[in-house]
């Protein structure tokens, strides 16, 4: 067990590592920061200073170098476009918002994926059957950011029940991105309740508690939906990932002051510190999730372990 934990340990490092040199390398193809950080007849010293400042006169290995020995000791350098603050100030002043906003989308995919499921599951093959299959697959068929425009024109410019952007209106705000990031997952959700739910409901047990005559509505959700929730639970495990690191879109459609919007922002200014440190720390939560997921498993069934 413990070999198999370390191999799982070993690899997210050499994941990491993979996906930091590939962010280093395309943050550069955007173009120089310089061109931005100054204007266009800036002085040759001054640039040279600039460059100089920020450390990209250097190679560019010792650049990545230098980047990785700073990531690991914590320090994730300073933004270049916000006047050289603190890029983990900056980080830990959005990542509350992008962890609400992706909490409320886990609820979001829980509260309308796993009814539908067991609609479904229960009217099999009926017209409940093939409209829950229909409302989930739309979800996700279409991108987050379509849902979300729809959602912003009704909810918001129709009707102007909702604001359509920022957080300055407490709950409100979170609805609209809330949900149409939360939609995407409902369809993959659906489908692992409904597949357990049929497999639950033809269970010896079940065929019991309903020749006692036990209230259907009691043998669905005491019985069956209880023993069906392992599955889908497991997978929602890994969407709390997905929706923390898929954000991106989502927080620039409805401009929520996540890192998404962060991020953003870095590219259009080529703030190279920034952008890598944020898709390393996304890339970090979801490795590190699935890693959690892998050691559990292993636990629960050893033959994993092999």
């Amino acid at each position: 067990m413990q070999r198999f934990i370390f191999l799982r340990v070993i690899q997210s490092i050499a994941a990491l590592l993979v996906i930091s040199a590939v962010v280093f390398a395309l943050a550069r193809v955007t173009g120089d920061p310089v061109a931005i950080l100054l204007p266009e007849d800036a002085p040759d010293t001054v640039v040279e200073q600039v460059r100089e400042k920020w450390g990209l006169d250097q190679p560019i290995y010792i650049q990545y170098a230098r980047y990785i020995g700073n990531f690991v000791t914590g320090d994730f350098g300073e933004a270049w476009a916000y006047g050289g603050v603190p890029i983990t100030g900056l980080i830990a002043s959005r990542l509350p918002n992008t962890i609400m906003l992706a909490a409320f989308a886990w609820v979001v995919s829980a509260a309308i994926a796993l009814p539908i499921g067991v609609l479904v599951a229960v009217k099999k093959d009926s017209v409940f059957d093939w409209t829950g299959k229909v409302v989930a697959l739309i979800g996700q068929s279409a991108p987050s950011f379509a849902i979300g425009l729809i959602l912003m024109w009704v909810f918001a410019v129709l009707l102007g029940w909702l604001p359509t952007s920022g957080n300055d209106d407490g709950f409100k705000s979170i609805i609209l991105p809330g949900v149409a990031l939360g939609y995407y997952n409902v369809a993959a959700v659906m489908r692992l309740t409904r597949s357990s739910m049929l497999e639950v409901l033809d269970t010896e047990y079940v065929k019991l508690a309903r020749i006692k005559g036990m209230p259907e509505w009691k043998v669905i959700w005491k019985h069956c939906f209880r023993n069906a929730l392992i599955v889908p639970f497991t997978y929602m495990g890994l969407i709390g990932a997905i929706l923390l690191t898929g954000s991106v879109v989502i927080e620039t459609v409805f401009v929520w002051p996540g890192l998404g919007d962060l991020a953003i922002d870095a590219i259009r200014n080529r703030d190279f510190p920034v952008i890598q440190s944020i898709v390393i720390l996304f890339a970090a939560c979801y490795i590190f999730i699935n890693l959690l997921v892998d050691v559990m498993y292993a636990y629960l069934n050893p033959r994993i372990r092999y």
